[in-house]
This record gives C-alpha cells, sequence and structure tokens, in this order.
C-alpha cells in the first residue's frame, strides 16, 4: 500500500481510498498506476506536441527542410554562349551568381593569406615562448577558406546547403582563431570570453550573405530555426559579442524576409492578373460567338423569308402549270438547302439579354471595293491581288472574309500607319484564302491592345471549320492568312450558273 495525495474521480465516479483520516487516500499500486495514466496522459501528449513544434523549425534547418527554387525570370540572368557551353554545365547564368564567384574567389586568398600570416607569427612566438602555441596545420587554413567562401559560392542556387556547409564548418575557424589568431601568454588569458570576437571580417560578410539567402528563399519557420540556432551558438562560442551578433544577423533576415514577402506578393499578383487576362479572353470569345451567331442568324433569317414567300407565291404563279410549279419548287429548294449549309454552321445561336438581334443586311466581297477605298483614305497604301472568282460565296464565308480583311486593316491602321499593305485573295474550288500583310509604318502606331480582334477573327473562321494563323514577319510587319472552306452546294451552283 501507497499513499498518494487525492485525486480526481476515477471512472464510474468512485473515488478509492474514502478511509484514510489524514486527508490522504491509500490506494492499492495499480489504481495509482491507472490514476496516474488518465491524469497525465493527455498533458503528456499536449506537451508532446507542443515540443514538437517546437523543434520542428531546428530540424527543418538543420535537417529536413528545403529552399525554394530561384525564381523564373530576371532581370540580369543571361543564356550561356554557345561556345562555353561545354565548359560551363548550366544552360544560362546570372550577374549574381557571378559576383557571388567573384567575391568566394577573393574570400578565399584573403582568408588564406590571413590564416598564414597568423601561423607565421604563431611560430616565432613559440620559439621565442615554448609556452605559447605553435602554428596550425594548413590543412586548417585551407579548410577555414573553403568554410568561408564555398556557402558565398553556393548561396544563390542552394542556400540551405551553403548555411548548413558553413555552420558545420564555423567551428574550424573558431578553433584556429583561439589557437593562432589572438596569441597571449596562458597567465594573461584567465576566460575564454575575455578574447575579442573569434570571428574575421570574411566569416562575417559570408554569413550575413548566407542567411540574408536563406531567408529569402527558405520557409519562415526554418528560418526562424536558423535565428535561433545562430544566437545559441554566439551565445556559447563569445557571450560578450552575441547582443551584436544578434542585431546584425536579426537584420539580414529582417532585409531577406521582407524581399521574400514582396516577391510572394508580387507573384500573387502576377496570377491574378492572370486570371483576369484568361476571364476577359473567354468573356471576348463568347461575346464575339454571341456577335457572330446574331450575324449568321440573319443570314439564315433572311433564306426562311424568301422561302416563305416562294412558297405563298409559286401556287399562284404557276395556276396549274406543272413546269412553272416545277421550277417555283426546284427555287425553294435551292433556297432551303442554302439555308441549311448555314445552320450547320452555326454552333450555337446566342441572343443577348434582351432577347434583341440586329436586322440589318450583313457585308460581303461585295463591298471589297468600299472597304479599300476608305483604308487607303486613312493613309495605307493597299495592294490587291486575287485568283479566281470571288462571287457567288456563301453569305457565311463572304461576310466572315469581310470582317477578317476589315479587322486586318483596322489593325495596320492603328499600329503601322502609312504602311503597304498587301490582300492576296485565292478562290480554289473548296476553299477560300485570305492573305493580308503589312510592312512596317512610316509613323510610330498605338501600343498593342488586348488582342481580342485576333481572337474574332480565329472564332469566325473556327466556326466555318476553316483556320487562321497571325504574327510577325522578318521585315517588321505583321501577316494573317486565313483559310475558310467552301460548300459543295455553292460550287455546283457556280458551275450551273450560265
Amino acid at each position: 500500500m501507497i499513499s498518494v495525495p487525492r485525486p480526481r474521480r476515477l471512472r464510474g465516479g468512485r473515488v478509492p481510498g474514502q478511509d484514510d483520516p489524514g486527508g490522504q487516500e491509500t490506494l492499492p499500486e495499480e489504481d495509482v498506476l491507472r490514476w496516474w495514466e488518465r491524469a497525465f496522459g493527455r498533458g503528456g501528449s499536449r506537451l508532446k506536441r507542443v515540443a514538437a513544434a517546437a523543434t520542428r523549425p531546428l530540424g527543418m534547418a538543420l535537417f529536413q527542410g528545403d529552399a525554394d527554387p530561384p525564381p523564373r525570370s530576371r532581370r540580369l540572368t543571361f543564356r550561356t554562349p554557345r561556345r562555353l557551353r561545354p565548359a560551363i554545365p548550366f544552360g544560362s547564368f546570372s550577374l549574381v551568381q557571378v559576383a557571388d564567384v567573384v567575391l568566394a574567389l577573393v574570400t578565399f586568398g584573403q582568408t588564406v593569406s590571413l590564416i598564414l600570416a597568423w601561423n607565421a607569427e604563431a611560430a616565432r612566438a613559440h620559439a621565442l615562448n615554448p609556452v605559447l602555441a605553435g602554428p596550425v596545420s594548413d590543412l586548417f587554413a585551407y579548410l577555414t577558406a573553403i568554410g568561408t567562401s564555398l556557402p558565398i559560392a553556393l548561396r544563390d542556387r542552394w542556400p540551405l546547403a551553403a548555411w548548413r556547409l558553413a555552420a558545420m564548418l564555423l567551428p574550424v575557424g573558431v578553433w584556429v582563431w583561439t589557437t593562432v589568431g589572438d596569441i597571449r601568454p596562458p597567465a594573461a588569458t584567465p576566460a575564454f570570453s575575455d578574447y575579442g570576437p573569434p570571428y574575421i571580417f570574411p566569416t562575417v560578410l559570408m554569413y550575413l550573405l548566407v542567411v540574408y539567402s536563406v531567408a529569402v528563399r527558405c520557409d519562415r519557420r526554418i528560418t526562424l530555426g536558423i535565428w535561433f540556432i545562430t544566437v545559441v551558438a554566439a551565445w556559447i562560442i563569445h557571450p560578450d559579442s552575441m547582443a551584436v551578433v544578434t542585431v546584425a544577423v536579426s537584420v539580414a533576415m529582417l532585409f531577406g524576409y521582407n524581399v521574400r514577402m514582396r516577391r510572394s506578393a508580387t507573384a500573387r499578383l502576377l496570377e491574378e492578373e492572370r486570371r483576369s487576362r484568361e476571364a476577359e479572353s473567354a468573356q471576348a470569345v463568347l461575346e464575339e460567338r454571341a456577335r457572330i451567331a446574331r450575324e449568321l442568324h440573319d443570314v439564315v433569317a433572311h433564306h426562311m423569308s424568301v422561302i416563305a414567300i416562294q412558297a405563298e407565291a409559286v401556287p399562284l404563279k404557276a395556276r396549274g402549270d406543272p413546269a412553272q410549279l416545277e421550277a417555283g419548287l426546284a427555287e425553294i429548294r435551292g433556297l432551303s438547302l442554302e439555308a441549311i449549309a448555314e445552320l450547320r454552321q452555326v454552333l450555337g445561336v446566342l441572343r443577348d439579354q434582351d432577347g434583341r438581334a440586329d436586322t440589318a443586311p450583313q457585308p460581303g466581297l461585295d463591298r471589297l471595293e468600299e472597304l479599300l477605298s476608305n483604308a487607303r483614305a486613312a493613309g495605307l497604301a493597299v495592294l490587291v491581288e486575287r485568283s479566281g472568282p470571288i462571287g457567288l460565296l456563301p453569305p457565311a464565308v463572304g461576310l466572315s472574309a469581310y470582317r477578317i480583311v476589315q479587322e486586318s486593316l483596322s489593325n495596320a491602321m492603328r499600329h503601322a500607319p502609312g504602311a503597304t499593305v498587301t490582300l492576296d485573295i485565292t478562290r480554289m474550288r473548296d476553299q477560300l484564302r485570305l492573305r493580308v500583310a503589312n510592312g512596317p509604318g512610316t509613323a510610330p502606331g498605338s501600343a498593342p491592345g488586348g488582342g481580342q480582334g485576333l481572337v474574332g477573327m480565329r472564332e469566325r473562321a473556327a466556326l466555318l471549320g476553316g483556320s487562321l494563323a497571325a504574327g510577325p514577319v522578318e521585315s517588321g510587319g505583321f501577316e494573317i492568312c486565313a483559310t475558310l472552306p467552301l460548300t459543295d452546294d455553292v460550287e455546283n451552283e457556280q458551275e450551273a450558273a450560265p
């Protein structure tokens, strides 16, 4: 039997050991063990979670964490010349990396020369006073120089690896400094804290650059863990200089964290802008499709009206004459086939919010000269080349061809004023080809817009089953090539025409 303070009630509301008169309860040992597990089991889990949350930044900084990839677009990034690619393993390089490599080489040379000078001074002092420590091996001099210079060269691409390397080799530099950097007789050094800060300038510069890069490219938990490790290490190595080290490292990390937050905000803003442009482009496509559908709807409505009038007038005109009746029905059949062809080309008829639709007649290539005269009046030199007849085109094809030429000339007016424009229209058996090319303008044009005109032209060609390609040319102008298929019904009608 053992005695413990009054516990909480066990399951079932039972408080065992009520017979203890001294305010203590006498419990069997098994009941005490169960009570302890119930009382501190949950608290132990909470304590474990708190300890894990507190030590996780340290584990991420030392072993588990990784840095973010370098930014994709940089103003100071250039492609590696082809002649140097066999010697340089990277496809591109930045001036920041080149500057880091140069600084690393300078730091390496300064550190080696400084430690070798210390070794020479330590050798002279040891010769005069054998009690003093002699020079260290040159291997430690080069190892300290590597720990001071290599992290600088690695900090841009692998900042966290650079910090781990610096943290691993920093004790070597501290040991070298305490051995040959500050030579004093044993009686003059009663405590290690009486030494000056065991940090040479190249080491200080290296560490500040590395922690800055870590703060820019790593998670804030990793940054916090590195800050904590640095402060604790500074307190262990030289307590008198811990405050200065803490302030310097904190300032460098705050600058880096500020850059990281600004880059993150810029990246989010660019992503939102990209999504906005995609939404605007999708909305422009829908609006253009609605406009195209309304135009094609007008063409189809015209055919239906003509068919209705012909169906009513043919019986009255024929008056029992089989020949006239047959001719009238053939004409109605031709109009019906043409209307069906137009309906097949329409993916969907969209109406505006008010349910209204334009009923004005739509233009075709028969009004091409009017369009060209307006372009010439605006200052463009338009050269036209025709191959094959462009009459008797399907209304949808004629309308789309007219709109494509109109938009192309409008773009030339806006972006290349005074340019020479070549319009090539080729009529083949099964397709109509358009090519509109302009040279550089004689005066500066307006800035490029959102590109919705090209979107509309591509949609027009796609609705007819055709294609459209647009892009700049080597001479400095712009070229648009469109291919619009023709229906067999219209070709047959053209061949049958006298």
